[in-house]
C-alpha cells in the first residue's frame, strides 16, 4: 500500500498552518499543535526536520515561533514529502533497469513510469498557497 506516514502528514499540517498566516508571521508551535491536532510529543522532531530541510525558520524565546522560510507559493507537497520520506519511487523497477529481470520487455514498467510521472507532477504543482486558499474556502 502506498501511503504517507503519520510524521509526514503532521509536517504537511504544520506547513499548511504557516501558509495560512501572513508572510513572516511567527506562530507558536503550541498553537499549531492545538489548531492542527498534532500531538505535542511529535512537534519538536517535525519542526526540527522541516527547519533542517529549509522549509521553515525557527525563532526561540518568548516572542519566538516558526515561519515559512520562503513564500507558500514556493513550497510544494513534493518538497515536504521528500523532506520526510525521501524520493518517491513507486517501484524499484523504474529506478534501475537491473532491478527488473525483464528490463524494457516488461509491459508493467512503462505504466509504473507514467504513474510515477503523474504523481510527481501533481505533488510538484500543488503549492501551499493553493492549499491555504482551499482551506479558507472549506
Amino acid at each position: 500500500m502506498f501511503r504517507v506516514n503519520r510524521q509526514t502528514d503532521y509536517a504537511i499540517r504544520v506547513v499548511l498552518a504557516l501558509a495560512q498566516q501572513s508572510e513572516n508571521f511567527r506562530v507558536p508551535t503550541a498553537r499549531i499543535a492545538r489548531e492542527m491536532l498534532i500531538p505535542k510529543s511529535f512537534l519538536p522532531r517535525i519542526v526540527a526536520q522541516l527547519a533542517q530541510g529549509g522549509l521553515i525558520k525557527t525563532f526561540p524565546g518568548r516572542d519566538g515561533g516558526v515561519t515559512l522560510s520562503r513564500p507558500a507559493s514556493a513550497i510544494t507537497l513534493k518538497d515536504v514529502i521528500e523532506t520526510f520520506e525521501g524520493s518517491l519511487l513507486i517501484s524499484e523497477c523504474i529506478h534501475t533497469e537491473q532491478a527488473c529481470p525483464f528490463e524494457n520487455n516488461c509491459p508493467v514498467r512503462g505504466r509504473w513510469s507514467r504513474l510515477q510521472k503523474v504523481i510527481l507532477e501533481e505533488l510538484s504543482s500543488t503549492t501551499f498557497d493553493i492549499l491555504a486558499q482551499e482551506a479558507a474556502l472549506a
